[in-house]
């Protein structure tokens, strides 16, 4: 009924206004003026239930009268316009004619920025985002991704932190398929990947401020997937980032958060035992003594076998760690640093640490497991039943590793099964006085654990 009122009111319009009769597109109006107008306001209203109802048959020709002659019309005109052009992509099987449509549809998008590009909420950067995504999809391995880019970094550097997330994403891979194909993009495409990095950064901070489980799980997502296609991109092979990093290291001594920057990222791949790194954390915690920096000067110290100085800075990061998990990864550090120095009873008191800040940790449990092992001869020296006996409060850790972390369960049961095939026989333990099968054993020396005979 709404329609047929408004085509009667355009029929009756016509001979009014048929003088002043321009078209939108011409004089920069919304709908055109005089007949013209009517014309617009007419096939919007005809090509939007077709299109609504999936209908892109009857739409097409409505449609591309309001594209073509009042741009500005509305919203709805690119709305719809992108799903009849992808119709019509879908359906075409002529790839001269598709590649045209193709472009056509690239055009809906670039005439939106230019008539709606400033919308507050689905502005130039959120339409270019989609565009390059349907370009991408369009054009499958046929994409250019130089093409992609540079739409896509125009609109990083114009909104910074302010880019629509699938942008940033998008951005962040069309530099890292740039980088495939020419290893020369290298170090460029490093600095692009700092920047959507950071760019995530800052929005999951503001997510989380504001408490939007929605934002922080989307965003993590996709931070977590860029991190991971640089990791392992090739161009994060710690020797090129030693060479590209050393020097701009000493030139930025100074410079804090360019220090904190190279920190992290050397860190997310894994890179902490270049020179880089360990100048960086050096100058960092100069500047600002932090969890991140200290850790730095104590895997330098490891690499210098300067254990006493290590476990310092390790127990420095672990007071300043606000992570509980980080922690624990720090008092692990200086158990494997004990360890190394043959003391036991410290380094089983680390492992401790770090299972009651992380109890889904299995190293530590692993680690106890190995000391109970290698000092069973030591705590039975003239008993070697008693010895082997050892090997179940071992096993007792191993088995509890993989319990609370199925990630480590193949070590854990290789090394079940080693020491399992050295536990004493049924006839040792017949044999033996402090040893009966299915009873407690306390093991005695150092490790004071209690333990099952079987």
């Amino acid at each position: 009924m709404k329609l047929k009122v408004l085509l009667i009111a355009a029929g009756c319009s016509m001979g009014m206004f048929g003088a002043y009769a321009q078209k939108g597109v011409d004089n920069g109006t919304q709908f055109g003026s005089g007949e013209d107008s009517i014309r617009c306001i007419t096939n919007i209203s005809l090509f939007g239930p077709y299109a609504k109802a999936g209908n892109y048959k009857d739409a097409l020709e409505f449609w591309k009268i309001a594209y073509n002659e009042c741009p500005a019309a509305t919203k709805d005109i690119y709305l719809y316009g992108v799903r009849i052009v992808g119709w019509q992509i879908q359906n075409e099987k002529d790839p001269a004619k598709r590649m045209a449509l193709i472009n056509d549809l690239m055009g809906v998008y670039d005439k939106r920025v230019k008539y709606f590009g400033n919308d507050r909420r689905y502005g130039k950067d959120w339409i270019i985002s989609r565009k390059a995504q349907d370009y991408i999809q369009y054009m499958g391995e046929n994409a250019d991704y130089n093409v992609v880019y540079n739409w896509l970094n125009e609109i990083v550097n114009e909104k910074g932190n302010d880019t629509e997330t699938l942008g940033v994403s998008l951005f962040a891979f069309s530099a890292l398929q740039k980088m495939l194909a020419d290893p020369n993009f290298k170090e460029q495409y490093i600095q692009d990947y700092l920047k959507a990095s950071a760019i995530l950064e800052s929005q999951l901070k503001a997510a989380q401020a504001a408490g939007n489980t929605k934002d922080i799980d989307a965003i993590t997502t996709i931070k977590g997937g860029i991190d991971n296609s640089f990791a392992n991109s090739g161009a994060a092979d710690c020797e090129t980032l030693q060479n590209m990093y050393a020097q701009k290291v000493e030139e930025n001594k100074d410079n804090l958060d360019y220090l904190k920057d190279v920190i992290s990222l050397l860190r997310r791949v894994r890179c902490q035992e270049i020179d880089a790194y360990f100048a960086a954390s050096a100058y960092a915690y100069k500047q600002e003594p932090s969890a991140e920096a200290a850790i730095g000067i104590a895997k330098q110290a490891v690499k210098a076998k300067d254990y006493d100085k290590a476990i310092k800075y390790f127990e420095e990061a672990a007071n300043m760690e606000t992570d509980n998990a980080a922690k624990a990864d720090d008092y692990y550090m200086i158990a494997l640093l004990c360890f190394e120095q043959n003391s036991y009873s410290k380094a089983r008191q680390y492992c401790q640490k770090a299972i009651e800040l992380n109890p889904n940790y299995g190293a530590p449990y692993l680690m106890i497991g190995k000391m109970y092992a290698a000092t069973a001869k030591s705590v039975y020296p003239n008993d070697g039943v008693l010895s082997r006996a050892v090997y179940y409060a071992a096993i007792d850790k191993f088995e509890k590793a993989k319990q609370v972390d199925p990630s480590i369960a193949e070590e854990a049961n290789g090394l079940i099964n080693t020491y399992r095939a050295h536990l004493p026989s049924t006839e040792e333990i017949f044999m033996h006085p402090d040893l009966e099968k299915g009873k407690p054993f306390t093991v005695g020396g150092w490790i004071g654990e209690r333990t099952t005979v079987r």
